[in-house]
């Protein structure tokens, strides 16, 4: 599938940016025009973007890199999770548990809890502890599930972050920034592009807008996981065939 096009890119409102009044002035150079006080995004840059942002993307996931993406607006959770389970990619969507980056050395201590506290629901060994404590164990399970479920297969600090509504979850891309990692992701015109490595300008509200995006990153890097698979498939067949030369010259 092709990256969109700029029309493609109008018709799901992606060029609708916030109010001219919550703009930030380092959003000039993508923006087209303000239109019924709402600024506008110029598609041509926005498609420029979308093709740079994925040819970055699709080579760290060649390269079995981690990226992870984070956003908890309610309208984009659902696609932010199935790019994530299509590329298995770690994802935050419910809740950015502070330190995440900044402090994985305590955080991965706290995924290793999580990931044992329930494995004793499933195994039943919670079934030692009187009913109460089960409660109680119940209750922090829920409030660990919410941070750590999307990271829990994480076994270091991430390659990359990319992000929805980089405004919303500030703290990602400002612990992001702090340790040196790259941020990629949607850029609305009230948000900072200094905080990305690559952004996207475009509306990150509108459901189409999310959409269409992330479907096109989904697509973009699923195509990266298929040349990965062809090319380790190619390399065996080959290595299978020189074996074989190998054994018949001596034969």
């Amino acid at each position: 599938m092709p990256i969109p096009s700029t029309k493609d890119l109008l018709s799901c409102a992606c060029h609708f940016g916030h109010r001219k009044e919550k703009w930030n002035p380092k959003m000039k150079p993508v923006l087209f025009g303000v239109r019924k006080g709402i600024h506008i995004f110029d598609l041509e840059k926005t498609h420029e973007a979308l093709i740079k942002t994925c040819s970055e993307l699709k080579s760290m996931q060649k390269s079995g890199k981690t990226i992870l993406f984070v956003s908890t607006k309610l309208q984009s959770i659902q696609y932010v999770e199935r790019v994530s389970s299509a590329l298995r990619q770690p994802v935050v969507t419910k809740k950015w548990v502070p330190g995440l980056l900044t402090n994985w050395a305590t955080i991965k201590n706290r995924i290793r809890y999580y990931l044992d506290l329930k494995r004793s629901f499933q195994t039943g060994e919670v079934e030692k502890y009187t009913k109460k404590e089960q409660v109680g164990l119940r209750k922090e399970l829920t409030k660990l599930d919410a941070g750590f479920s999307g990271v829990s297969g994480m076994k270091g600090l991430p390659d990359a972050l990319f992000v929805v509504d980089a405004v919303r979850d500030r703290v990602a891309v400002m612990e992001a920034k702090k340790i040196g990692l790259p941020v990629y992701g949607i850029c609305d015109s009230n948000a900072d592009p200094d905080d990305f490595k690559i952004f996207i300008p475009a509306n990150d509200d509108a459901v189409k807008s999310i959409e269409l995006i992330l479907q096109t990153v989904e697509n973009e890097l699923t195509e990266a996981k298929t040349e990965e698979k062809n090319q380790e498939t190619h390399s065996t067949s080959a290595g299978q065939a020189k074996n074989q030369v190998t054994e018949i010259a001596k034969s």
